[in-house]
């Protein structure tokens, strides 16, 4: 019997956190200190909320007027939100396919479909560092990657 892989066996399992409460000139530097895309916004308590991702700043922030107050805007004025979640459990064809219809660069992986319980985050760099391509999901993989070099 030939087991079919789970995005567990992909994901980064590293999650990097900040409070919806943080400006988001704190997020840009534990983002280059952490050396990561993205942060899980999470509120006073640890529970998910959103995401910050360096595309969130540059899109949100440094290219309309709010950038004269760096200092003063909140994760939560930027932060992408609802959080888009995935179960471990999920196929990476499914995770791929999520992406492309809800046209995200990150997915939080969940354990147990709990969104309390972020495991980690899918992009669509893990599909290439793990060379997780078949013929089931190679249309999917290609076309995530497609709209993630030509938007970056």
């Amino acid at each position: 019997m030939i087991m079919t892989p789970t995005i567990n066996s992909i994901i980064r399992k590293r999650l990097e956190t900040i409070e919806a409460i943080a400006s988001v000139q704190q997020a840009a530097k534990r983002m280059k200190e952490k050396n990561v895309s993205s942060l899980v916004v999470v509120d006073e308590n640890g529970k998910p909320l959103g995401l910050v991702s360096e595309r969130d700043i540059v899109r949100r922030v440094c290219t309309t007027e709010v950038y004269e107050r760096i200092n003063t805007v909140k994760i939560k004025e930027i932060m992408s939100s609802p959080l888009i979640t995935i179960s471990s459990r999920s196929s990476p064809s499914m995770a791929a396919d999520m992406m492309l219809q809800h046209n995200v660069r990150h997915l939080l992986v969940v354990d147990n479909d709990n969104v309390d319980k972020p495991i980690g985050m899918i992009t669509p760099l893990d599909f290439t560092r793990h060379d997780y391509v078949t013929d089931e999901n190679k249309e999917s993989i290609e076309k995530m990657l497609e709209n993630y070099i030509s938007d970056a």
